[in-house]
């Protein structure tokens, strides 16, 4: 089952979830601003886009100007950051089986179907 990351204030994750129901796609929503990913949850996300914490990270939101742009943090730590400030996560995450795509621009969803 396809499985979308998913915040609906964003437009390209509104935009991905079209797609997805354009092309007739079962898939499954986790509103990940709701409800926390764990650590573990996002590794293994971070696993399948073969992207480091850093690459998932929103540089231009407020508060990682504000309050991290200047610090420098590992791999965990950022992947707690983002756990602790979800809006921090890139989106939407598009993920198939072992396949997972950061859909920006929406299209890029079609990669992984």
């Amino acid at each position: 089952m396809i499985k979308i990351y998913h915040n609906p204030r964003c437009s390209k994750s509104r935009s991905a979830v079209s797609i997805l129901e354009e092309k007739g796609i079962a898939f499954e929503i986790v509103k990940y601003m709701d409800e926390a990913l764990t650590a573990a949850e996002l590794e293994e996300l971070l696993d399948k886009l073969d992207m480091d914490a850093s690459e998932l990270l929103r540089t231009n939101e407020a508060i990682w100007k504000s309050d991290f742009a200047d610090k420098e943090m590992e791999n965990d730590e950022l992947i707690l950051l983002m756990i602790e400030h979800p809006k921090l996560m890139e989106r939407p995450i598009v993920v198939n089986g072992n396949k997972a795509v950061v859909a920006r621009p929406p299209e890029k969803v079609l990669e992984v179907l």
